[in-house]
Order: C-alpha cells, then sequence, then structure tokens
C-alpha cells in the first residue's frame, strides 16, 4: 500500500483553472490528474535518458584556404556567394 504526504504547489491561476475544468470534465479528481502527469513526465524523461550528440563528420581536406585565417565576415561572404545576397 502507498503512503501519501500531504504538500502545496504554487501554480499560475490559468493552469489551475484548466486543470479544474478538465478534471471536472473526465471525472477524475485535480489530485488524479496531477499524480498521472507527474508520472508521466518522470517516465518520459527516465526514458530519453541523456542526451547524446551523434557523430557526424564528412569527408575532405579540412578548411578550404583562406578560412583558417578568415573573419566570420569572410566566411559568411563565401558562403551566400553566387546566391543573390
Amino acid at each position: 500500500m502507498a503512503s501519501h504526504m500531504k504538500t502545496t504547489i504554487n501554480i499560475s491561476d490559468s493552469l489551475l483553472q484548466a486543470a479544474k475544468e478538465f478534471s471536472a470534465r473526465e471525472n477524475v479528481t485535480l489530485r488524479e490528474l496531477v499524480e498521472e502527469g507527474l508520472r508521466e513526465v518522470l517516465e518520459k524523461r527516465r526514458e530519453s535518458g541523456d542526451f547524446r550528440l551523434r557523430p557526424v563528420s564528412f569527408k575532405g581536406e579540412g578548411l578550404q584556404s583562406g578560412i583558417s585565417e578568415g573573419s566570420w565576415s569572410r566566411i559568411r561572404d563565401l558562403i551566400y556567394e553566387g546566391r543573390g545576397a
């Protein structure tokens, strides 16, 4: 049997009102709605785990000549070269 603890949370008036209206329409208590929402968020975050950026690379010889010493404005100019910008 699960134990229950009373607690107080502060949420915006508009969110509380929407939650009360939803719980009345769905015939569930506000407590049930809050518990369900918390369970879903916790499970979703547990499933997603830590973010890992997948390794991506491309073949090539590194930076083009003139880029390694170039300024951001020079790099931008090269990116948009011939594109009407």
